[in-house]
């Protein structure tokens, strides 16, 4: 049986990155990606399957964006600034999307799930317009061992793209060795709309919902 997602992917993508998700046998992982595509209309995709050199260019992209300067003394250190509206997490608007009928803990800000599904994606449509929509692969705890938690993200940021190596391992080997209806992480995210200091002008559309149900 055709998988419908990566054959409408392909043709969506170029060949060489298509060729890269040929090598993911889950069906779930090529909807996540489409379904990001069609939301958000990247001018362009970029597949990282952790190769060194696509590491270094994801790197090498986040300085050439501006979004992370190398002016330091400390040879291949980079930073990246901040703006004064988004330092830290921010707990306001931070929620669980809670379908009808269901509730947690009144500790957690919620939202039903229907009414922030239909703020987040009129926040997403067409937000990647003119930008390269990054798709990664990850690992939190150590790969290939029973703690392993597969993960995935697709960004139009160069610089979350290059960042989340701090915070997870390499993980297109893992997604290339599971097939079937596996469970995984999975982070859509967009920078949206940045200034001369590339950093957001929109602050005020910034929403992070966690849908559980997913």
């Amino acid at each position: 049986m055709k998988n419908q997602f990566l054959v409408a992917l392909r043709k969506i993508l170029k060949e060489s990155e298509y060729k890269k998700l040929e090598k993911i046998s889950v069906p779930k992982v090529h909807q996540f990606i489409l379904d990001a595509i069609q939301l958000c209309n990247p001018s362009d995709v970029f597949i990282c399957s952790d190769t060194p050199d696509e590491i270094a260019h994801i790197k090498n992209m986040a300085i050439v964006s501006k979004e992370e300067s190398s002016a330091l003394l400390i040879p291949g250190h980079t930073f990246h600034f901040d703006g004064p509206q988004d330092q830290g997490r921010d707990r306001e608007v931070t929620k669980f999307l809670v379908p009808k009928g269901e509730s947690l803990s009144p500790a957690l800000n919620q939202i039903d799930r229907d009414e922030g599904l239909k703020e987040i994606f009129a926040l997403l449509r067409n937000s990647m317009v003119g930008k390269t929509m990054i798709v990664r692969f990850l690992v939190l705890g150590p790969a290939n061992s029973e703690f392993a938690i597969p993960c995935m993200e697709c960004t139009d940021s160069w610089y979350v793209s290059h960042t989340v190596d701090l915070l997870y391992r390499n993980g297109f080997p893992t997604f290339s060795q599971l097939s079937g209806d596996v469970d995984f992480f999975a982070t859509l995210h967009s920078a949206g709309e940045l200034d001369e200091n590339m950093v957001s002008k929109n602050y005020d559309k910034k929403r992070i919902y966690i849908d559980y149900t997913k």
